[in-house]
């Protein structure tokens, strides 16, 4: 059954966990200064435990309120939609796992950080791939790309390979 659960209920829940010191603390350590790697990211100051709690609470939301995790501006909110797609194809078929794999790679613009490339690339691009070797042309086009994130997702994705004895892709 889909909950229909809207992004602003999610970021609510999220704030209960937030507190100042991580909203002061998680930019630096993100470095979302002006010319640094994470330059404009927003912090609502919630942990990485909490994150996890609400978004199990939340693996049956509808698209909309996915893609809404996936396009918000705080980093919590799209570690949490990216939590939630990972959770969703663990347990998926694999006619769903095609499809969160091809939404994951038209939501690139959103894993914008290396905590975000690290949960998410090995249990979906990584996973998806693992047995379809034709298919992994993607992660030569992610690792040409121009956009530092995006050739992080090619190169942690082989993580998945690696723990399989496989490192055709990553040398």
């Amino acid at each position: 059954m889909i909950i229909t659960k809207s992004v602003t209920d999610i970021q609510k829940k999220l704030e209960t966990y937030a507190t100042k010191e991580k909203k002061e603390i998680l930019p630096r350590f993100f470095k979302t200064g002006k010319g640094e790697y994470g330059e404009g990211d927003k912090f609502l100051g919630v942990v990485v435990p909490n994150i996890r709690q609400v978004a199990k609470r939340n693996v049956d939301v509808n698209d909309i309120t996915l893609n809404g995790l996936l396009t918000s501006c705080w980093h919590e909110m799209r570690m949490c939609g990216l939590l939630i797609l990972c959770t969703r194809f663990e347990k998926a078929d694999e006619k769903t796992r095609s499809y969160i794999y091809h939404y994951y790679l038209s939501h690139t613009a959103a894993i914008n950080n290396w905590d975000l490339v690290d949960l998410s690339a090995p249990c979906i691009m990584g996973r998806y791939l693992l047995d379809k070797k034709e298919e992994r042309k993607e992660l030569y086009n992610l690792a040409t790309s121009n956009i530092l994130w995006e050739q992080r997702i090619a190169v942690v994705s082989t993580l998945t390979f690696i723990r399989k004895d496989d490192f055709n892709d990553i040398l």
